[in-house]
C-alpha cells in the first residue's frame, strides 16, 4: 500500500500498487486518475493488504506476534482519519506486530464472520485467535497501548 498525493486536488490516498500498476487508481475526494510517478517519491508503509482468499494465510496462520486487522472502507471519514495513524504504528512496529487492512465493503465473509458492524474496526489476532477488538477513532497512544498488551 502506498500514499500519493492526488496533483488535482492535493488529497493524500492509500493505494493498492496493483492499482498503480494498471493505472486504476483514482482520487477518493475528487475522483482524478493518479499518477503513479508521484506515488515514487511518497513514503511506502509496511501494511499487510488482507482479503478473504488470504485472511487465514496473512492474519491467522501468524505465529509469535500480534496482527491488527484494520476493518475499513474507502468512504468511511473516521476511517480515514486513523489510516495515517496505523500507517505510522506500522512503520514503528520493528517486528514486534503487524498491521492489516481489510477492505470491509469487498471482504464481506471476513468482516461477517468476525461480527464487524461499524467501522473502523480493529482486530487484534495473536497465534490465530482473536484477543482484542477496537471500534472507531482511536487515538495513536490507545492503539499502540492495546497492542502492547497483545506481545
Amino acid at each position: 500500500m502506498q500514499v500519493v498525493s492526488c496533483k488535482n486536488c492535493g488529497a493524500k490516498n492509500r493505494v493498492d500498487e496493483s492499482k498503480l500498476e494498471h493505472s486504476q487508481a483514482k482520487c477518493g475526494q475528487c475522483g482524478a486518475k493518479l499518477d503513479t510517478v508521484s506515488a515514487v517519491n511518497e513514503p511506502t508503509t509496511t501494511t499487510i493488504l488482507v482479503t478473504d482468499q488470504n485472511f487465514a494465510t496473512q492474519v491467522l496462520q501468524v505465529q509469535g506476534v500480534p496482527v491488527l486487522l484494520d476493518c475499513w472502507a474507502p468512504w468511511c471519514g473516521p476511517c480515514r482519519i486513523i489510516a495515517p495513524v496505523l500507517d505510522q504504528l506500522a512503520t514503528e512496529a520493528n517486528g514486534r506486530y503487524l498491521i492489516a487492512k481489510l477492505n470491509d465493503d469487498e471482504n464481506q465473509r471476513t468482516a461477517v464472520q468476525f461480527q464487524v458492524s461499524s467501522i473502523p474496526t480493529m482486530l487484534i489476532f495473536k497465534d490465530g485467535k482473536l484477543v482484542d477488538r477496537m471500534v472507531g477513532a482511536l487515538p495513536k497512544q490507545a492503539i499502540a497501548a492495546r497492542l502492547a498488551q497483545a506481545i
